[in-house]
């Protein structure tokens, strides 16, 4: 086959695929989807499953096959080139999938084969109908034509300028550097960082140290350097990243992040909708947005008094006002004077490698799957690996790659997307593989990978939603694995299996000191468990304020007039925060998650998510966290179901009940009243 991204009979050939195969792959793809889809709903066969629904799936699991790859190397991948080529067939895509979501015909036939649905048909059928006829709803089918029009117009718009965001923010970022000559000025960072500086300066020709504003290199100044100017330096740089604020305002997002919103505002109300908010609603668990900002509050309210006995507590430590470039690094300090812990001591530890068998042996424990390394297969990256999972029996159930580690172009952030996802609809399984990217410190020339206990949390994080896309059991692509789940419930795999991280003998499996081999000693993990809850109400708030900040704007925000967007903002810290940010504070310019992502009016969805993930991290306490029952319990009411049925049925399933919001507050060190 001439052009790789065609070829969907194996993996991604990421060593044949090219920038240049883009459109040529998609132009071909939708034309030849486009006149097959026409075959289907002209002919004149009794409207059933198999001969719409399936081949429909088919369609759209081929064109996920084709663009998956294209939309993973764009984010990691630092090249013009496939930046380039995303953006060129991003509007052929989103008329394409526009045009799907408005076709009369095919909802009529969908709604048809739903009426005549055999008694007896499983849920998964079941299910999948309903949420594609839901789709149809929501994409517009029942507008007239002018309206219809106006709907994929916005659509394509929105597309475009949620990429613009998104890439002005790691432009903002790659283009940003600070030179340091004087070592002293460094006093407090860890060797790794210094040596990556080091580096850094070499490959740009200087001498001295060269800081770039990557994830790893912001996390490791805010937390450990003593330098509180270098601190200040690098929390103006982050925090006004892709904004009028920048030391480069040609990626200002201000413009953007305002066409966003009217154009999401827009798009709700040809919908019916009163808010864009009401419009994310339709797919989620929670039913109103007066119940979503009753949860926050309440959470917010409850957590409150113990947030601010931690604030008191750094201020007393440090002598001074907290400012938000303290916050971090003098956490670190009362960790180390209450508990004598530092990240960078427990960094010794944890070996990338060790840390990924152990987080595997945890897997085996709990779902009898196995993990194996196959190097032969090629990738986009020396750094990235591709790992095969079998089942208990030894049979294979999915595979999966990883990109782990920081480098200049890459998108920041951790996260897991699907390159293949299950697909079962002629009796020939299609095994579900994924991408696991993070944003780690990497490896110095000739040394291994170290992480901090927090990347240890990330990857049992990202892990947790990658075992949800490889055990799904669900044969419908729509609904398999993640798709098809309710996005605030998205994040309770991720959630729960952090909790993990917190256990002796899971961390004890995970680490290998970089220098004595020995494993982590029980008080060294004490000290860490006892640290576990230092600024956890601090954290809760933050990411609450987040979380009324993004709905409250997309509850609020109108179509015809640009809405206070910092304005807002400054409310919702007046209400939840408790450390009040400088005047030149942007951080809205860099929220890819609700203006480039999918957590549009759904940031809540953290907290929601993690109310139930502690809650069900609840039932493992009670029987024993290595419980194999309970695990083969949660596996298969929530791992395994995709979107095949009501979330919360699924959840009460599991559990017996109805989450509690106690078990998050306990979880977090905070007293439950």
């Amino acid at each position: 086959m001439n052009n790789p991204l065609l070829d969907t009979s194996g993996l991604p050939r990421f060593a044949d695929i090219t920038p240049d195969h883009v459109l040529p792959a998609l132009t071909e793809i939708i034309a030849r989807h486009r006149e097959h889809l026409d075959t289907i709903l002209a002919g004149s066969q009794e409207a059933r499953f198999d001969n719409i629904v399936a081949p429909v799936e088919e369609m759209e699991h081929e064109l996920s096959r084709v663009w998956s790859p294209v939309n993973h190397l764009q984010t990691v991948l630092g090249s013009p080139a496939w930046r380039e080529a995303y953006n060129a067939v991003l509007p052929m895509l989103t008329e394409y999938g526009s045009e799907l979501s408005q076709n009369a015909r095919l909802q009529a036939a969908y709604a048809k084969v739903d009426a005549a649905l055999p008694e007896g048909s499983s849920a998964s059928r079941k299910s999948a109908l309903q949420h594609a006829l839901r789709e149809f709803r929501l994409g517009g089918v029942d507008l007239e034509e002018k309206a219809k029009a106006r709907f994929r117009e916005i659509m394509r718009e929105l597309a475009a300028i949620q990429a613009k965001f998104d890439h002005n923010v790691l432009d903002s970022a790659d283009a940003w550097q600070l030179g340091i000559d004087d070592i002293a000025e460094l006093d407090g960072l860890p060797e790794c960082a210094l040596n990556r500086a080091r580096q850094a300066a070499i490959q740009a020709d200087r001498d001295g140290w060269l800081l770039k504003l990557d994830h790893p290199t912001h996390d490791v100044v805010m937390k450990h350097a003593v330098n509180r100017a270098l601190r200040e330096n690098f929390y103006h740089a982050w925090v006004t990243r892709a904004s009028d604020q920048a030391a480069d305002t040609s990626f200002d997002n201000s413009d953007n992040l305002q066409h966003i919103l009217r154009l999401r505002q827009e798009a709700a109300n040809l919908l019916g909708f009163a808010t864009y908010a009401d419009y994310s609603l339709a797919t989620k668990m929670a039913s109103s947005a007066d119940e979503v900002i009753g949860f926050i509050r309440e959470l917010a309210e409850r957590t409150r008094p113990a947030a601010e006995k931690e604030l008191a507590e750094l201020r007393e430590l440090a002598g001074m006002a907290i400012e938000p470039w303290d916050l971090a690094f003098w956490l670190e300090k009362l960790k180390q004077r209450k508990f004598s812990i530092s990240n960078e001591v427990l960094r010794q530890y944890f070996p990338a490698n060790q840390v990924i068998g152990g987080l595997f042996d945890l897997a085996r424990t709990l779902y009898g799957v196995t993990f194996a390394i196959d190097e032969s297969v090629a990738s986009w990256d020396p750094e990235s690996r591709y790992y095969e999972v079998f089942s208990e029996t030894g049979e294979l159930i999915g595979s999966f790659y990883t990109d782990l580690f920081a480098r200049s172009g890459k998108r920041t952030g951790a996260w897991v997307d699907d390159c293949v996802n299950r697909k079962n609809l002629d009796g020939k399984v299609t095994l579900p593989i994924g991408f696991l990217v993070c944003n780690f410190s990497p490896p110095g020339d000739g040394k291994q990978a170290l992480l901090t206990h927090d990347d240890v949390v990330t990857l049992f994080h990202e892990f947790g939603h990658m075992l949800h896309h490889l055990l799904t059991r669900v044969d419908y692509p729509s609904i398999s694995g993640i798709n098809g789940v309710p996005w605030d419930a998205v994040e309770l795999p991720s959630q729960f299996m952090e909790n993990f991280a917190w256990n002796f003998k899971v961390l004890e499996a995970c680490s290998e000191h970089a220098q004595s081999g020995e494993r982590l000693p029980r008080a060294l993990f004490d000290k860490l468990l006892a640290s576990r809850h230092t600024g956890a109400a601090l954290s809760m708030l933050r990411q609450l304020e987040f979380g009324l900040f993004d709905f409250r704007l997309h509850n609020e925000s109108g179509r015809d007039a640009d809405i206070d967007v910092l304005g807002l903002l400054a409310e919702v810290r007046a209400e939840v925060s408790l450390i009040e940010p400088p005047a030149y504070n942007r951080f809205p310019h860099g929220f890819t998650h609700i203006f480039a992502g999918g957590y549009a009016a759904g940031y809540y969805s953290y907290k929601w998510a993690e109310v139930l993930a502690a809650d069900a991290f609840a039932a493992f306490e009670e029987a024993g966290i290595f419980d194999r029952a309970t695990a083969d319990r949660f596996r298969r009411e929530i791992l395994e179901i995709g979107g095949s049925r009501d979330f919360m049925e699924a959840y009460v399933a599991f559990r017996g009940r109805r989450p509690k919001l106690d078990a998050i507050l306990r979880q977090s060190g905070i007293a439950v009243t």
